[in-house]
């Protein structure tokens, strides 16, 4: 199965809130996210609606990630929601939607997610690709939860480990601009490039 394209910000298909999946169709949503995840080096997870399709589901898999001290192996995770989250963390997140911007972000650091397949208890790094990717279903991007946007987003210098832009993409390292910066309706101001961002720690999650 080919890998799909990536929606890249400021698509308005990523500010969507996704519909609920039909359990028939699982498998095949499932197998086009991990068709194209696998085509990333070092992407631990994604949800449908980047790859424009507009349905719950996103995979998860961070087992060979060296910030994974747990991992639950892959997760496929069909109409997820959160039922509980403890903790509260800072890390550095990453979005193949947004390849020209790192964030820090806010997160819980355990999170039980109950989906089609049952339920599912993630801590530290799987419980925060868990939350990134569950965000795309409800079109919420990781800019949005920065608690600074002049603090805490950097540009990246460099996108390392994306494929060639599969045919048909916007492209994989294209992006705003400082004068035309994703973020919130008000405009996003960044820290300068070249910001201490240290790329080979930051997964992009999707």
């Amino acid at each position: 199965m080919p890998a799909r394209p990536v929606l890249l910000y400021p698509d308005p298909a990523l500010k969507a809130v996704a519909a609920p999946v039909q359990a028939s169709e699982v498998d095949s949503v499932a197998g086009e996210l991990l068709a194209t995840m696998s085509s990333y080096e070092r992407c631990v997870g994604l949800a449908a609606p980047q790859i424009s399709l507009p349905v719950r589901v996103v995979v998860v898999d961070v087992s060979d990630h060296p910030k994974a001290e747990t991992s639950n192996g892959l997760l496929v995770l069909a109409n997820p929601r959160v039922v509980a989250a403890e903790g509260s963390e800072v890390g550095r997140e990453g979005c193949l939607s947004l390849p020209d911007f790192t964030a820090n972000v806010r997160r819980a650091t355990r999170v039980v997610v109950e989906h089609l397949g049952g339920t599912v208890k993630c801590q530290g790094f799987e419980a925060r690709a868990v939350q990134h990717e569950l965000d795309h279903l409800d079109g919420i991007l990781f800019l949005d939860r920065v608690e600074s946007l002049v603090d805490d987003v950097f540009r990246r210098r460099s996108y390392a480990g994306s494929p060639p832009d599969p045919p048909g993409s916007s492209g994989g390292g294209g992006g705003a601009s400082s004068k035309d910066s994703p973020g919130r309706a008000d405009g996003l101001r960044t820290a300068p490039a070249g910001g201490p961002v240290p790329e080979s720690r930051v997964a992009p999650f999707d």
